[in-house]
């Protein structure tokens, strides 16, 4: 009495309302929400491990703790304290259960922790449809999967999740419900959801949740009882127990994943038993849970895969409802507005910074959504569009060196998020993995697919990638489970006009994936690589049993060759071993042709394509009949060399596809040569890109390394250097620490954030070209502190065509100042003016190095052309200034003329004559202009030009020399012929 006393005294009023309703004496039903999972601890960790497994998406990293009503309650009376003891005990283990079930499911996979603790499943969950169906609607034929019939489902039929225990058509009460959906659609992530909801008190309907994993229970053979096996997992619970048993006790069971258990409902194969403290198989639990033989009162929900809802009998189903994932367009959008537009999606602290992006992301992905693209019938699955929102958070978001994850390990955590652990049928002996089996099979289709350059298929490619070997029962049994619950998941109709009846991988990278996965399998092999394999294995255990090495070698060969084979075996006893090692230099093979294909290059580069596949191309849409581009398929390689690295080969071992170190070793040993070779001819650009992000990739440093010394020149002009390329970059650049000749990062949109991602590589390298990058003020900041690093080897700086303005010149000549490697500087057309051009000079005198500087294009006057020049006479090593195109007089060019000395003074480059002489620069000058013409205002181009033209025929004028007369006509043509182009909008 004294211990209800305290729990009294410390019980908020919404607590005792709460348990009013356990009083003796007080009406009402208690509910009890049952759902089958598991509870931490040392027996049941690896059971909760096994939970909820095939969702690709976030669960909450904390619950709020649900408190109950607030009404008050009427003093009781002291003969009732006693039975408000037992009622307290049953409260507290609610409470606790709660709370234990709500820290598991707040634990995020290590997939879903790089988005940072924002994304909570209470965050970004988005509810898939839920189609209410029938038992005949699952037995008919399914009708043509097109886009249409995809993505337009009956809305009156759809249910919602609180609804599934309502009376069914004929008002009769239902008590078992049958929950299925093909992999991705979100079976588990709603289970998930569910649990979570009652645990925030959101579920009123029942007050206990108890789940548990039918994958756990198909691996106990031993007899025990119901109650027994709730105590085990949940040991919290054992207060609750007993009351199961009482009439008026509402039971919720949720059973997920039934496709792992084999019932048998046949009185002969399942005895009966309707004790729960009886000991029995946990099958046989299930199965008389189910026929309401086993506590007929309890409601009972069974999530399952499509191929396995006909294992339980329909007389014992009050209600079929199909989970149809996103089958409406504005589910999708809601999903990407929440996820990519919330705090803390680009992963830094100064999350405003990255809001207008986030923003455009979501702008962009909507209007492809709109178009009813082909990433709208990806997303139909809710796993796909986790997937799209990984993939746009990697591309966007990766500033980290080296990137914390690659895309190869994007695609195969994906696949573990949804296929681990999971076998295709339970019900096959061979109890082949399903991604093993889709490996075989798709990744066949997506090989073939790869090889003849094709990414649309029809029903006879299908049919001739899955049905061509297929021989036995067993076989065909496999292939029609993967039909109905596998296949959607990586095929999807085609939503090109004309090509509704063909399919396309769901997004077009998996087919590239599968391709690689399927070839660094070893699924590819010539007959003779076949009969290696499986002799290598053989040979040495002949004095086993016979019929043991007869049922490995019948496989591949008749039996009439088999005295042929053990004679080849007595003379040539490695021939066959060594077969199988050729299957490597297969694939090292396969992968270096790849990646060097030159009928790819001058494509965007990869990580460009993987953009543009998600958030599509900005622009008038392509006319239907217009011929489509031809396909590349730059991933394939570059996905077979991730799959060899370390991670994912762990991971793919979970998955049942299995890759041994020393056939990765073997592999990489044979592709180095072939790689290496190919790399020293000078990629394109775009190529290069790809090249180094297939280092990245395979995430194998020493071979990295190797690959990379040889690099001497890295021209990467034109491409977009994301914050990721700058980091892939870094990060294989950073395997080795020789210098680089030369470095082009021209028109690559970099901006301050890149050069801080690079800074380790700028040091090392001694030309350096950063033109055309909208590097302003800040950017300059950072150049400076390269410039003044004691490592910095950078001799030529290119800063041509950006907007440095008088702040980036006064950290630039700071950074000048201090330097001791630079030797050319070009501050072309970077708007410094006058009083930028000024501040250059007066730090010009603390550098003894520098020999030429460029600040031509930067309405620079008079007087600070005169104090550069003046600088300049004065300096160590510089001898020549580039000063043309700059608002300089005619008395202006006079004097800077009359300071020019024949041998031991600065040359100062301002127009093409040099007195009555054509200047030894002028063809350099016209270079310029030629090169920079795009990207300078035309008319102000063309005015300087006229000054120039005026200059050469004023200066011809005033020579008699015929020689040097014909020099000044040279001259003139080239710039009239400059000035008729540019008028005519020919340059």
């Amino acid at each position: 009495m004294s211990r209800a006393m305290q729990c009294q005294s410390c019980l908020p009023w919404g607590r005792w309302m709460q348990l009013h309703r356990f009083l003796p004496g007080c009406g009402g039903t208690r509910s009890v929400y049952l759902c089958a999972a598991a509870v931490p601890g040392a027996s049941g960790s690896r059971f909760l491990r096994k939970i909820f497994h095939t969702s690709g998406t976030s669960i909450p990293r904390g619950c709020v703790r649900y408190q109950g009503g607030s009404q008050k309650l009427p003093a009781q009376p002291r003969s009732s304290r006693r039975g408000l003891s037992h009622n307290v005990a049953y409260s507290d283990a609610i409470e606790k259960h709660q709370k234990n079930l709500s820290a598991w499911f707040s634990h995020q996979p290590n997939e879903e922790r790089q988005f940072g603790p924002s994304f909570s499943l209470d965050a970004v969950h988005v509810d898939p449809v839920i189609r209410e169906s029938s038992l005949e609607q699952i037995l008919k034929p399914s009708p043509d999967l097109t886009i249409q019939n995809q993505l337009q489902q009956p809305c009156s039929q759809v249910i919602s999740l609180q609804n599934l225990f309502d009376v069914d058509a004929c008002g009769r009460q239902v008590k078992n419900v049958v929950l299925y959906g093909t992999v991705g659609t979100g079976k588990s992530t709603l289970i998930k959801k569910m649990v979570v909801d009652w645990c925030h008190g959101r579920l009123p309907r029942f007050e206990l949740v108890i789940p548990f994993s039918c994958e756990d229970l198909s691996h106990s053979h031993t007899p025990i009882s119901l109650r027994r096996l709730i105590t085990k997992k949940y040991q919290h619970l054992r207060d609750v127990v007993p009351m199961l048993g009482a009439s008026n006790l509402k039971v919720l069971f949720i059973l997920n994943g039934l496709e792992r258990l084999n019932l048998d409902f046949r009185l002969a194969g399942t005895e009966l038993c309707c004790d729960p403290n009886e000991p029995v198989l946990p099958s046989a639990i299930v199965v008389n849970l189910l026929r309401k033989y086993l506590l007929p009162e309890a409601s009972i929900i069974v999530t399952t895969r499509p191929s396995a809802v006909r294992r339980i009998p329909g007389k014992y189903v009050g209600r079929y409802a199909e989970i149809c994932g996103f089958s409406d367009t504005n589910l999708q959008k809601l999903y990407f507005q929440m996820r990519l537009s919330k705090p803390g999606c680009s992963g830094e602290d100064n999350a405003g910074s990255s809001s207008g992006e986030q923003e455009n992301l979501v702008e962009m992905l909507s209007r492809n959504l709109e178009r009813h693209n082909q990433i709208a019938a990806a997303c139909f699955l809710p796993s796909y569009c986790w997937l799209v929102c990984t993939t746009l958070h990697f591309l966007y978001f990766t500033r980290t060196v080296p990137p914390s994850q690659t895309l190869t390990g994007i695609y195969t955590s994906f696949l573990r998020l949804n296929f681990s652990g999971e076998v295709l049928d339970s019900t096959d002996p061979t109890n082949i993995s399903m991604m093993k089996y889709v490996a075989k099979t798709v990744g066949k289709l997506a090989y073939e697919g790869v090889m003849s350059r094709k990414t649309c298929f029809s029903e006879d490619d299908l049919q001739q990638c899955f049905e061509v070997e297929m021989k036995t029962e067993s076989e065909l049994n496999l292939l029609e489970v993967f039909r109905s619950d596998v296949f959607r998941f990586f095929l999807t109709p085609c939503v090109q006009p004309g090509k509704e009846h063909t399919f396309v991988f769901t997004i077009p990278a998996m087919q590239e994936y599968l391709a690689a996965l399927y070839v660094v399998l070893g699924e590819k092999k010539t007959l003779a690589q076949r009969v290696g394999k499986e002799l290598s294995e053989v040979i040495g255990k002949v004095s086993e049993d016979i019929a043991v090495v007869l049922s490995i070698v019948s496989k591949v060969l008749p039996l009439r060759f088999l005295p042929v084979l053990f004679n080849l075996l007595k003379i040539f006893p490695r021939y066959f071993s060594r077969l199988s090692g050729k299957d490597r230099d297969a694939i090292a093979n396969t992968m270096a042709e790849e990646l060097f294909k030159e009928e790819d290059y001058y494509n965007d580069d990869v990580l460009d394509q993987i953009n543009s596949s998600i958030l599509g191309v900005e622009g008038p849409m392509p006319h239907p009949d217009e011929a489509p581009d031809d396909e590349v398929f730059e991933l394939f390689p570059i996905f077979m060399g991730g799959i060899l690295s370390r991670r994912n080969r762990a991971i793919l071992e979970q998955l049942g596809c299995s890759i041994k170190n020393l056939a990765a070793f073997e592999i990489a040993k044979a592709m180095k040569k072939t790689v290496i070779r190919n790399s020293r001819k000078g990629l394109p650009p775009s190529e290069l890109m790809d090249y180094l992000f297939f280092l990245h990739e395979f995430q194998n440093e020493r071979f990295t390394a190797e690959a990379i010394r040889s690099l001497r020149t890295v021209n990467l002009s034109s491409v977009r250097m994301t914050p990721l390329k700058c980091t892939v970059l870094a990060s294989v650049m950073g395997t080795t620490c020789h210098e680089v000749e030369e470095l082009n990062l021209s028109s690559c949109n970099l901006d301050t954030s890149s050069l801080k991602i690079l800074f380790p590589v700028l040091l090392r390298c001694k030309a350096l070209h950063l033109q055309l990058n909208s590097l302003g003020p800040d950017a300059c900041k950072e150049i400076r502190d390269l410039l003044l690093h004691d490592k910095c080897v950078v001799s030529s700086l290119r800063l041509a065509n950006n907007p440095v303005g008088e702040q980036g010149a006064q950290y630039l000549a700071e950074g000048l100042a201090g330097n001791c490697s630079l030797t050319y500087l070009s501050l072309l057309h970077t708007t410094l003016g006058d009083r930028g051009t000024e501040v250059i000079a007066e730090h010009l005198a603390e550098n003894q190095h520098l020999q030429e500087l460029n600040l031509g294009y930067n309405s620079v006057t008079d007087a600070a052309a005169l104090r550069v020049v003046e600088v300049a006479k004065r300096h160590a090593t510089l001898d020549k200034v580039h000063l043309y195109f700059n608002d300089i007089s005619e008395e202006g060019k006079q004097v800077l003329h009359s300071l020019r000395m024949d041998r031991d003074g600065v040359r100062a480059l301002v127009f093409l004559t040099a007195g009555t002489d054509v200047s030894d620069y002028w063809s350099n000058i016209l270079n310029v202009v030629q090169k920079n013409l795009p990207f300078w205002d035309h008319e102000r181009v063309r005015q300087h030009l006229v000054l120039l033209l005026q200059d050469l025929e004023s200066s011809r004028s005033q020579t008699a020399n015929p020689w040097r007369k014909a020099k000044f006509l040279r001259v003139e043509s080239e710039v009239k012929k400059m000035l008729g182009k540019l008028q005519q909008g020919t340059l």
